[in-house]
């Protein structure tokens, strides 16, 4: 079998069958064989037919457990990556941007991501073996490169650590539309809950996340239909049809920065940019379930499948809801961006709702935006744990983040994650606020050069494919696989390069960093890695790419896994939305 050797400082260049692999999936090392150190580094470098664990002596095991049930992928891949973005954020999107601009772009990012979903799960489903599902072990396994490897892990990384405490915040000021309770005990609250939760093994993060994920899915569901009604005079305050008057009255779209259609093209671009941090990372976050879940070869491709139609109604029909009910110039609207409000207070569905008579709403829509950021949060906290678990079990990082408790759980990642969400109690001072916006900015510029290293991995990945004839044994191979992959990566490249544009029509120095340091942190981590270990082959040829370890392994546990079958109407419908 071909085997991808590692460019790490000091890796030994031993023949690969000086590793096997037991049936359980542990890494061993032949006693007459490597030292241990050597399998830090080639800990993929595996003969699967030498693979016999009694007469080997074990140095490395990766102890994830699949706990994850259908169910649990399917609702995380339907709603766990909705938090305020969609619910809060997108009034920003609608004042800048005017209804159709709104409305654009969330159709334009909703098919983009979906692109990268499919490009991700065809990768992922190919062997889904817990630890190796990552960007950065789907950059190291495709490319070749450690050093492309490394820099999209950090990357992705510093994006979730601090989306989580972004949301988390968010969490702790949506509970100022009840009271006045300082938001820094709120932020320490929700902290401590979603620390034990990741200390506690999947199958209860798979819980918590089925039963929130419920409830955003009824709530945007019912402001979805609460949109219909109002749009057809249903509502109280109502005189007669609604219909699109807002699209009229003040208008469809806003000028943005400049007059004529030009104005109105930057609104929409402004819409897709201003919309991202709805989407953002979403994809990595069902990839990274999707090791630790049952029979992952076949339910990471439903809940991919399903992926789009469930964007177009949450998204989607949620901006247009939105446009309908409120307009882009409304005063409550401006008011509540001005004043920084949160929650409830800054939603433009609860803004509409009100506008058209409708009382009480308000505190159940707040309630859901609380449920909403937390379980967010959480999922993002999730993602990043696994994420450094990931490299560090590719020795890309310390050891220590690869090692795991009886349940499963990467204790020194969840730790480290954790320190890191301390950031969300520089939100409490208003000095220290714009610090962490500013942070939280940067972040969404690494979604989108996420985005772009997926669709390179992408182009690799079915290069190898083809190369050793492996097409076949691919479970899940979506349409616009490779045109898709050069269409992303174009346009979300250009994205990063556009994102900040607006700073230049009124150059802040601030902003200018914001929307650009990511880019130099990215050529920083990459060159610097590149030179420190003198890895200077940008991809491997595709006939030195391993596209078969751990192959064998994930096609029996398929074979051998055995589907609840219906056994009445309720059942069927039950797993066709689960």
């Amino acid at each position: 079998m071909s085997s991808l050797k590692n460019n790490e400082k000091g890796a030994p260049s031993s023949s690969i069958t000086n590793y096997s692999i037991g049936s359980n999936g542990e890494y061993y090392e032949n006693k007459d064989n490597a030292k241990k150190d050597q399998l830090e580094y080639h800990v993929d470098e595996v003969d699967l037919e030498s693979a016999d664990a009694n007469s080997a002596e074990k140095v490395y095991k990766t102890d994830m457990k699949q706990g994850l049930k259908s169910r649990h992928i399917q609702i995380i891949a339907l709603a766990g990556a909705i938090g305020t973005g969609l619910f809060v954020g997108s009034g920003s999107g609608l004042a800048t941007c005017g209804p159709a601009g709104l409305f654009v772009g969330y159709l334009i990012l909703s098919l983009l991501v979906w692109l990268v979903m499919y490009q991700l799960a065809e990768m992922v489903a190919f062997i889904p073996t817990p630890g190796h599902t990552t960007l950065p072990a789907l950059c190291l396994r495709y490319t070749g490169n450690n050093s492309i490897s490394f820099a999209a892990g950090m990357n992705l990384y510093y994006a979730q650590a601090l989306i989580s405490p972004a949301e988390v915040t968010a969490a702790a000021f949506v509970i100022q539309y009840w009271t006045d309770i300082n938001p820094g005990a709120w932020i320490t609250i929700f902290l401590v809950a979603m620390v034990v939760l990741e200390f506690c093994a999947v199958k209860y993060f798979g819980e918590v996340e089925f039963w929130i994920g419920l409830i955003k899915i009824f709530t945007i569901t019912g402001l979805i239909i609460v949109g219909i009604v109002i749009f057809f005079g249903g509502a109280p305050a109502s005189h007669g049809v609604l219909g699109f008057h807002y699209w009229k009255h003040p208008g469809a779209f806003t000028e943005h920065l400049v007059k004529g259609n030009t104005g109105k093209f930057l609104a929409c671009w402004t819409a897709i940019i201003k919309s991202a941090f709805a989407f953002i990372l979403s994809p990595e976050l069902i990839t990274a379930c999707a090791s630790e879940a049952e029979n992952p070869r076949v339910n990471l491709p439903k809940a991919t499948s399903r992926f789009i139609y469930r964007m177009i109604f949450f998204y989607v029909l949620g901006s247009l809801t939105i446009g309908v009910i409120v307009g882009y110039n409304d005063k409550s609207l401006l008011a509540a961006i001005e004043s920084g409000a949160q929650g409830a207070a800054a939603s433009p569905f609860v803004i509409g709702i009100k506008n058209a008579g409708i009382k009480v709403l308000d505190h159940i829509v707040n309630a859901a935006i609380l449920t909403s950021a937390f379980s967010c949060g959480n999922s993002q906290f999730f993602s990043a744990t696994r994420m450094l678990h990931s490299m560090a079990i590719k020795g890309q990082v310390p050891k220590i983040f690869g090692r795991t408790n009886r349940f499963g759980v990467p204790y020194y990642s969840v730790s480290i994650t954790a320190l890191i969400s301390l950031v969300s109690y520089l939100n409490v001072s208003n000095s220290s606020s714009m610090v962490f916006t500013w942070l939280t900015n940067i972040s969404t510029v690494s979604g989108f050069i996420s985005w772009v290293f997926i669709g390179i991995v992408y182009l690799r990945f079915r290069k190898a494919i083809d190369y050793h004839n492996l097409n076949d044994r691919v479970t899940f191979r979506p349409k616009f696989g490779i045109a898709g992959a050069y269409f992303t990566i174009f346009f979300f490249s250009l994205i990063a390069l556009t994102n900040g544009y607006a700073v230049f029509f009124d150059f802040n120095a601030s902003d200018f960093v914001a929307a650009y340091i990511t880019i130099p942190i990215i050529l920083v981590l990459y060159f610097g890695h590149m030179l420190w270990y003198r890895n200077f082959t940008l991809f491997a040829p595709p006939e030195q790419i391993d596209c078969t370890t751990g192959l064998e392994e994930v096609e029996q546990q398929e074979a051998e896994y055995e589907a609840p079958v219906a056994k009445n109407w309720l059942m069927k419908v039950y797993f066709w939305l689960c």
